[in-house]
C-alpha cells in the first residue's frame, strides 16, 4: 500500500532571544514533501506577504522583528504545489508582547478510546526547548509534564479507565524562565467509550441518496437524557456533530446532501461525566448522481445445454440494496432479491433451461425508497443454449465474443511494450490471440493478458482473440472485434537519444555528488575543527548542486495544471458614513460597517492604523454603527473597519479619510484598464448618501462630467477611449444643495492605453446562481499559448495560475471554489498575460449566492398562458429596494436576463414567444455592493405557449358521495397556476354558472349539503385578462347526497376473504325497485362502480382480485325518479384478499403468572367474524382447546399449565383455511398446589445475601487474629529505611575537540533517601 504524504505545511517560530522571544521573531514555513517556488504567509486570513525564493526549496523564513500590537494576530502559511496553493498550516496565534503563543492540542486516535486502551494526546508549541504541562479540569496541579527536544509533546494515558475522562488543557513555558507561561490551549474533552451499550444508527429514507436530497441519520440508545455524537470517519476533525437527545435518540439532519457528505458514519452517546457508550456499527452513506455498475456472472457458464440449470450471480459495491434481474426485451423484472435475502451465496436461479431462456440478461439495484439517482448501464451476460446434434456431432452455436483492449494505448512508444487484454465476464479455460497479418501466428493465455513488443517494427498490425470454456473444451467462441496497434518501426530518433543522454548524465552527476558528501563526512571525523568547518561549507555547496540536479530531473516530467483551488479570504466589509444634517454632515456623523458574510460576529473600527477604537457586535443585518458625533480635530484621520468571525478576520475595508470640518471625506476613484475604441466606466465612490459627483482631468479647471445625487457612488462614462482621453483623473463629491460643500479630491487615476491581447473567454461550468456550499468552477481560456491567468473578484486579484507550472501549450485555467460561502458572491472576471503584455479583461460573470434574503414572487402579465408570437412580461417582486434581479429558466445553465431596479421589483420582457419558451421560470434578487448576497429562488412559474388552455380536473373532498347536512369541497385544479377557476352546474341539459365568484386556488366549498346541492358539476379556467385562447371544460362530477332513503345491505360471495387471483361478487340489496346502485370504497373519493339492475339487488363482479382490492366497502342506491338523492350507507364490509387470514392476538387475564389456586383465562381475538379459535401448547402435538368466542381457561394442576401458548382461527365458511398463529405468550408460575409463591429471582437474591454475610464474618475473624502480630511487626520495623542510589552516566565529549585533551568524566553521587514502609 502506498503511503499518502501530508500536504499541510509546518509553521514555527525562531528567536535569538531565548528569555524574551518577542524581541526578535522569525516565522518559518516548511513544505512537508516537496520543494516549492512560492510561499505565502497569511495573517488573520488576509494576504500579508509572499516570498518567491531564488530557487525552489523546502522552507523559507518570514522575518517579523520585534513583536508589537500591530503584528499580533492569527498566522498561517501555504506553499505552491503543481495544482495551486496547498492547504494552510495550523493556526499560530501571536499574542501581545510578554506572552507565549497558545499551543495546539489534539488527540491521536481515529475513534473514541475504549477502556483498557492507550491514548496519546499531542500538544504542539511553536518554539524549541519548551516545558509542556498537561492540566485536567478539577485539579490545581498538572497531571503530567514533558520537556521534548522538538516542538511537540506526546502525553500518553495508558490503560484508559473512567477516571481518565474529563476536560484537558495544555500550557507551555520557557525552561529558563518558568514564570513566563503561554495562553492555555483550547480544551479537549476525553470521553471513554464502552461503558454503555452501543447505539444503533439508521438512515432515512435510505443510505443511498442523490446530491441535493435531504437525509436524516437517527442514533438511538437504550438510555434517556444522553448527549449524542455523530462522526464521519473520513474527516474526524471537521465532521464531529453533537446533538441533545429527544428522549433516548437524536436526529442528525442533512438538508441538502453534497458529494463530500458521503462516507462511513458511526455514533455514540455519553453522560455529563463524559462516560461514553460503545461505538455503533459503521453505516456507509452514498451520495451519488448515478449508481455504480453491477456485474453479472453465470455459473457454471453462460453456454449451457438444454435441460441444465444455471445460476446468475449479481453483485455490486453498494450494500443494503435489493437486486432485480432483467432480460432484454422484457419490461418487468424476472426475479427479485430484497436486502434480507442477499448473502454471499445467493443468486438468481434458472431451472431446466430451454431455448426460450436464451438471451441477454442484466441486473439492476432495487430500492425501497424514492430517490432521483439514475441507473447506469450494467454489464450483461448473453445466455446461449446449445443443441447437440447426435448424428453429426456438430454444435449449433458458439459462445459469445469477448472484448479486446490495449494498455496503456494502441500506439507503441520507443522501447515500450503493449499489453493486450482479452476479457469475458465468466470463467474460461483458455484464451487465444491471433494476428491477422500472419494467419499462423497464435498465442495462448490462461488469464487473457498478451504482451506485445515492437522489436524491428514487428508488433504493429491487427489482432483479435477468442476463448473456450471448460464445459465444452472443443468449442471456440466467436472472435472479438479487431484491434489495430500502430507505432514506430524500431528506429531511434534524435530527440530520444538526446533526452536519454541528458537523463543519464544527471543520474551520474547525482551519484558522484553523493559520494563527495560521504567523503566529506568521513574527513570531518579525522580533521580539526577549522578544517572541518571548511569542509562543512563545501558540503553545503555540494548539497545545493544535488538539489539543483533533482530539480532538473523533476522538470523533465511534464506537469499539467488542472484546477486551482481559490483560497478565498474573509470578504472585505463596506464602510460608509451617515448623517442627519445633509448640508453640514460634520455636525453629527455616524460610521457604518457592513459585512457580506453571514457568519460575522462583530466589527472593529480602526483609525490611522493605531489600533482599535471601538468594537460592536453584528446585528441581524450583519452591520454595526460607530457614532462619532460632531466632527472635531481629534476625529480627523483615516478610518477602516474589519469584520470578525470565529477564527478569522477580514481584509480591511477601503479607507475613509476624515479631513476636518467643512470638508467632506475624500472619495475613491477606480476603473478597469482602458481599451482603445471601447467604452470605459470610471467609478467614484463616496462615503455619504445623497451627494453629487464631479469628474476632473488634470490640466482642466472645470469638471468634465457631473452627476447628481445617485447614492454613495457614481459611474462616469467615456464612450470611446482614444489617445486624447489618456491622462490623470480625479473626482470630488459635494452636498446636494447650494452653496456646495466639497470634498477633498480623490487620489489621481492614470489612464494609459496599452497594447493588449484580445479578451479571454470566461464562464462557469454550472449556473452562476448557486446555493451556499455548492461547488463552482471558473473557466478562463484563450487561443493564445503559454499564458498565465489571473482571476479577479470585484476588481481585486483572488487567484492566479503560473505558466511555468503549466503544461506546454496550455491555453486555459480552471479556478475552483470547493464550497461557496455567502461572502463569495460578486463580479468575477479574468485576464491573461505574457511578460509585459496583458489581455483585455473578460466579460464579467455575476456569481450570486442565494438563500440570504426572503424569496420573491414571480407573476406573468397578462397571464401565464400566451398565444404563440405574443409578448409576455414577468414581474419579479422582492422585499427590498435598490436590488438587482435575475430571471432563470429551468434547463438553462445561466440566467436569461439581468435587471437593476431602484424600487423593489423588476420586469422581464419575453418577446415573440414560441413553443421553446414554454417551461418553468423563477427569479432571484441580490445586492451588488455586498458580494452579491441573494434571496431564495422564487416559486417556479409555468409559462404555457399554446392556443388552448389545458383541461383541468374536478374532484370532491372528502368524497363525491356526501351525507345530508355535511360539508364538501369541490376542487378544480390544473397545471396552469395563477389563473382563476369557475364552477358550472348542469340543470336540465344546459350548463349555467352556479355562482359568479371565482376561486384562485380552485376550491369551491359547499356547506350543509341538502337536496338542492345534488347535481352534475364541471369547471374551467377563468382568466382575468382578455385572451383569444380556447378554454376546455373539466370532467363531469356527480355529487350524490345520501341519507334520503333506507339503507341497503352489502354481502360478499363466496365470503369476505378470498385468495389472490380468485373472483368475488359484492351484492347490494335495496328496498325499492327501479334504483341505481353505487359501490364505494373507503379512501377513494369517487364511486367504484354504478349499476342499474332490474330488481332490488345489484351484483358487482370483481374478477381476479389482488391485495389492492382489500379494504372497507359500502353501497348506496337512488331512484331513477330522483337521481343522485341516495340512501344511507350500508354497513361497512371488510374484504380480505390473502392466502391466509391475518394472525390473531393472544392475551392473558388477569396476568401471565399463576397464583396459588387461581386459573388464567387466555383471550384470542381476530379481525373477522364467524370464526372458530384453537389454542396450542408447546410440547403437545394435538391442539388443546377449541372455542367460538376465543376464551380459554387454563389451570395449573401439577404444573402442567406452565409453558408457551399460541392460537389461530378458521372461518366457518372455509374450514380448511387456518390463519397464521399468534405471537407466543408464556405462562409462568408454581409447579403444583403445594408450591410456595417465590420466584427464581427471590431465591437468587436470598442466596447471595447469605453468602456475602458469611464471607464478611470469615474475613473479620481472620483479621482479628492477625492484629497482635501486626502491631509487633510494626514496632520492629520502626527506624528501618531503604536507600536509593542514583548514578549518573558518563557523558562523551563533543566531536571536534583536541585529541590530546583529557576527557572529562562526570562522576555520579549516591543520594540516600528514607522511604518509610
Amino acid at each position: 500500500m502506498t503511503a499518502v504524504m501530508p500536504s499541510q505545511p509546518e509553521l514555527w517560530i525562531e528567536s535569538n532571544y531565548p528569555q524574551a522571544p518577542w524581541e526578535n521573531i522569525t516565522l518559518w514555513c516548511k513544505s512537508p514533501s516537496q520543494i516549492s517556488s512560492k510561499f505565502l504567509l497569511l495573517k488573520d486570513k488576509t494576504q500579508m506577504t509572499w516570498i518567491r525564493p531564488s530557487r525552489k526549496t523546502f522552507q523559507v523564513s518570514f522575518p517579523i522583528g520585534a513583536l508589537t500590537q500591530a503584528n499580533t494576530g492569527l498566522y498561517r502559511c501555504c506553499y505552491w504545489k503543481e495544482t495551486g496553493w496547498s492547504e494552510p498550516s495550523k493556526v499560530l496565534e501571536l499574542e501581545a508582547p510578554g506572552q507565549l503563543p497558545k499551543p495546539i492540542f489534539w488527540i491521536q486516535t481515529e475513534t473514541s478510546p475504549l477502556p483498557g486502551c492507550n491514548v496519546n494526546i499531542l500538544c504542539h508549541g511553536w518554539l524549541q526547548d519548551l516545558v509542556f504541562m498537561l492540566f485536567k479540569e478539577g485539579y490545581a496541579e498538572p497531571v503530567d509534564y514533558q520537556v521534548p527536544t522538538g516542538r511537540v509533546a506526546i502525553f500518553s494515558i495508558a490503560n484508559m479507565t473512567p477516571e481518565s475522562e474529563g476536560v484537558y488543557i495544555c500550557r507551555t513555558h520557557i525552561q529558563m524562565l518558568p514564570t513566563l507561561w503561554s495562553e492555555p490551549s483550547n480544551p479537549l474533552k476525553l470521553i471513554v467509550a464502552g461503558l454503555y451499550p452501543k447505539p444503533t444508527l439508521t438512515a432515512y429514507p435510505g443510505p443511498i441518496m442523490a446530491p441535493g436530497e435531504s437525509l436524516n441519520l437517527r442514533c438511538q440508545g437504550p438510555i434517556y437524557g444522553m448527549t449524542f455524537a455523530l462522526i464521519r470517519l473520513e474527516d474526524l476533525e471537521k465532521s464531529f456533530y453533537l446533538k441533545r437527545p429527544i428522549k433516548n435518540e437524536a436526529y442528525f439532519f442533512f438538508r441538502a446532501l453534497k458529494i463530500h457528505d458521503a462516507g462511513h458514519y458511526l455514533c455514540f452517546y455519553y453522560d455529563g461525566s463524559y462516560r461514553g457508550s460503545l461505538l455503533s456499527d459503521i453505516l456507509k452513506i452514498w451520495v451519488t448522481d448515478t449508481f455504480p455498475k453491477t456485474w453479472l456472472l453465470a455459473q457454471p457458464s453462460p453456454v449451457v445445454q438444454m435441460g441444465q440449470n444455471v445460476s446468475l450471480w449479481c453483485r455490486g459495491p453498494v450494500d443494503g440494496v435489493g437486486l432485480a434481474l432483467y432480460k432484454k426485451g422484457e419490461d418487468k423484472p424476472l426475479q427479485l432479491l430484497d436486502t434480507t435475502s442477499i448473502y454471499d451465496d445467493t443468486s438468481f436461479f434458472l431451472n431446466n433451461v430451454t431455448s426460450s431462456d436464451a438471451g441477454i440478461y442484466s441486473c439492476h439495484y432495487l430500492l425501497s425508497w424514492k430517490t432521483s439517482i439514475r441507473m447506469t448501464s450494467h454489464n450483461t451476460v448473453e445466455l446461449v443454449s446449445l443443441v447437440l446434434t447426435l448424428v453429426s456431432g456438430l454444435v449449433a452455436d458458439k459462445p459469445p465474443k469477448p472484448s479486446l483492449s490495449a494498455w496503456p494505448s494502441t500506439v507503441f512508444k520507443l522501447g515500450k511494450a503493449i499489453t493486450l487484454q482479452c476479457r469475458v465476464p465468466h470463467p474460461v479455460l483458455e484464451f487465444c490471440l491471433e494476428w491477422e497479418e500472419r494467419a499462423t501466428s497464435q498465442k495462448f493465455s490462461v488469464d487473457g493478458d498478451f504482451i506485445i513488443s515492437n522489436v524491428e517494427g514487428k508488433g504493429t498490425g491487427t489482432y483479435s482473440c477468442s476463448y473456450r470454456i471448460e464445459a465444452h473444451p472443443n468449442i471456440w467462441s466467436h472472435r472479438s472485434e479487431p484491434l489495430k496497434l500502430m507505432g514506430p518501426a524500431g528506429f531511434l530518433t534524435w530527440n530520444h537519444v538526446l533526452n536519454e543522454t541528458i537523463r543519464l548524465f544527471l543520474i551520474i552527476q547525482l551519484v558522484a555528488l553523493l559520494f563527495v558528501v560521504l567523503w566529506i563526512r568521513w574527513k570531518c571525523r579525522r580533521l580539526r575543527i577549522r578544517e572541518a568547518w571548511l569542509l562543512g561549507t563545501a558540503q553545503g555547496v555540494t548539497m545545493l548542486f544535488i538539489l539543483t540536479a533533482l530539480l532538473c530531473c523533476g522538470e523533465m516530467a511534464s506537469l499539467t495544471l488542472l484546477f486551482l483551488e481559490i483560497i478565498m479570504p474573509t470578504p472585505k466589509p463596506e464602510l460608509w458614513a451617515e448623517t442627519n444634517f445633509p448640508l453640514a454632515p460634520w455636525k453629527n456623523l455616524t460610521l457604518w460597517c457592513r459585512s457580506p458574510s453571514g457568519s460575522t460576529k462583530e466589527f472593529v473600527l480602526l483609525k490611522d492604523g493605531t489600533g482599535w477604537i471601538a468594537t460592536r457586535p453584528a446585528s441581524e443585518q450583519v452591520r454595526a454603527a460607530f457614532p462619532l458625533g460632531a466632527l472635531t480635530q481629534t476625529h480627523t484621520g483615516s478610518y477602516h473597519c474589519h469584520s470578525w468571525e470565529e477564527m478569522a478576520v477580514s481584509e480591511p475595508s477601503e479607507a475613509l479619510e476624515l479631513v476636518g470640518t467643512d470638508i467632506l471625506p475624500k472619495p475613491v476613484i477606480s476603473a478597469s484598464p482602458p481599451i482603445r475604441g471601447k467604452e470605459l466606466q470610471i467609478r467614484c465612490k463616496g462615503w455619504l448618501a445623497g451627494m453629487g459627483f464631479a469628474l476632473y482631468k488634470e490640466g482642466m479647471q472645470e469638471p468634465i462630467q457631473q452627476l447628481g445625487a445617485v447614492g454613495r457612488e457614481a459611474f462616469f462614462t467615456i464612450r470611446r477611449m482614444e489617445d486624447k482621453d489618456e491622462g490623470n483623473y480625479s473626482c470630488r463629491t459635494h452636498t446636494e444643495k447650494r452653496p456646495f460643500k466639497w470634498s477633498e479630491p480623490s487620489e489621481p487615476l492614470e489612464l494609459v492605453i496599452k497594447e493588449m491581447y484580445p479578451k479571454p473567454f470566461f464562464e462557469t461550468w454550472t449556473s452562476p446562481v448557486v446555493t451556499p456550499g455548492s461547488r463552482v468552477t471558473f473557466n478562463c481560456s484563450t487561443p493564445q499559448q503559454h499564458m498565465s491567468f489571473i482571476l479577479y473578484k470585484d476588481g481585486s486579484e483572488v487567484a492566479s495560475s503560473d505558466s511555468s507550472w503549466a503544461s506546454l501549450g496550455a491555453s486555459a485555467a480552471h479556478f475552483l471554489i470547493i464550497s461557496v460561502g455567502i461572502g463569495d458572491g460578486g463580479n468575477y472576471s479574468c485576464r491573461y498575460y505574457d511578460f509585459a503584455i496583458w489581455s483585455e479583461p473578460s466579460d464579467p460573470v455575476e456569481l450570486v449566492v442565494t438563500e440570504f434574503y426572503p424569496k420573491p414572487t414571480l407573476l406573468a402579465h397578462p397571464g401565464p398562458v400566451v398565444l404563440p408570437g405574443k409578448n409576455v412580461t414577468l414581474r419579479c417582486q422582492g422585499a427590498f429596494q435598490g436590488m438587482r434581479f435575475a430571471l432563470l429558466q429551468e434547463g438553462t445553465p445561466g440566467p436569461l436576463q439581468f435587471r437593476s431596479a431602484s424600487g423593489n421589483s423588476a420586469d422581464f420582457l419575453l418577446h415573440t414567444v414560441g413553443a421553446e419558451d414554454s417551461g418553468n421560470y423563477s427569479c432571484v434578487y441580490f445586492e451588488t455592493t455586498m458580494s452579491n448576497r441573494g434571496s431564495y429562488l422564487s416559486k417556479p412559474l409555468m409559462i404555457w405557449v399554446t392556443d388552448t388552455f389545458p383541461k383541468p380536473r374536478l374532484f370532491a373532498e372528502p368524497s363525491s358521495v356526501v351525507p345530508v347536512g355535511q360539508n364538501v369541497t369541490l376542487w378544480c385544479q390544473g397545471p396552469v397556476h395563477g389563473v382563476g377557476y369557475i364552477l358550472h352546474k348542469e340543470i336540465e341539459a344546459t350548463s349555467v354558472q352556479l355562482w359568479g365568484s371565482t376561486s384562485n386556488d380552485g376550491a369551491f366549498p359547499i356547506t350543509n349539503v341538502s337536496g338542492a346541492s345534488i347535481g352534475r358539476y364541471s369547471c374551467c379556467y377563468h382568466p382575468d385578462w382578455t385572451s383569444l385562447i380556447k378554454i376546455q371544460p373539466s370532467n363531469t362530477l356527480e355529487l350524490i347526497v345520501t341519507g334520503l332513503l333506507p339503507k341497503p345491505s352489502l354481502l360478499a360471495q363466496p365470503g369476505p376473504m378470498v385468495a389472490p387471483g380468485e373472483n368475488m361478487t359484492l351484492q347490494c340489496q335495496g328496498e325499492l325497485a327501479d334504483s341505481t346502485f353505487v359501490l364505494l370504497k373507503k379512501g377513494i373519493q369517487e364511486p367504484l362502480k354504478q349499476q342499474r339492475p332490474n330488481g332490488y339487488r345489484a351484483d358487482f363482479w370483481m374478477p381476479a382480485v389482488s391485495s389492492e382490492d382489500s379494504g372497507m366497502y359500502s353501497c348506496v342506491y337512488y331512484l331513477d325518479s330522483a337521481p343522485l338523492a341516495a340512501s344511507n350507507h350500508s354497513d361497512s364490509l371488510e374484504i380480505w384478499v390473502t392466502d391466509k387470514p391475518p394472525k390473531p392476538s393472544l392475551s392473558a387475564s388477569p396476568s401471565t403468572v399463576f397464583k396459588l389456586g387461581k386459573d388464567i383465562t387466555l383471550q384470542c381475538r381476530g379481525p373477522l367474524p364467524g370464526v372458530e379459535f384453537v389454542l396450542e401448547h408447546d410440547g403437545e402435538e394435538a391442539p388443546q382447546q377449541f372455542s367460538e368466542d376465543g376464551d380459554f381457561v387454563i389451570n395449573n394442576v401439577e404444573g402442567k399449565g406452565i409453558g408457551n401458548y399460541s392460537c389461530s382461527y378458521r372461518l366457518q365458511a372455509y374450514p380448511d383455511i387456518w390463519s397464521e398463529p399468534s405471537d407466543t405468550l408464556e405462562l409462568v408460575g408454581a409447579a403444583g398446589p403445594a408450591a410456595q409463591e417465590c420466584t427464581v429471582g427471590n431465591i437468587v437474591r436470598s442466596t447471595l445475601i447469605v453468602v456475602v454475610v458469611v464471607a464478611l464474618g470469615v474475613v473479620l475473624a481472620i483479621e482479628w487474629k492477625k492484629w497482635p502480630r501486626l502491631r509487633t511487626r510494626g514496632s520492629e520495623t520502626d527506624g528501618r529505611d531503604q536507600t536509593i542510589a542514583l548514578e549518573e552516566c558518563n557523558q562523551e565529549g563533543d566531536l571536534g575537540t583536541s585529541t590530546d585533551s583529557p576527557s572529562s568524566v562526570s562522576q555520579g553521587t549516591s543520594v540516600e533517601q528514607p522511604v518509610p514502609i
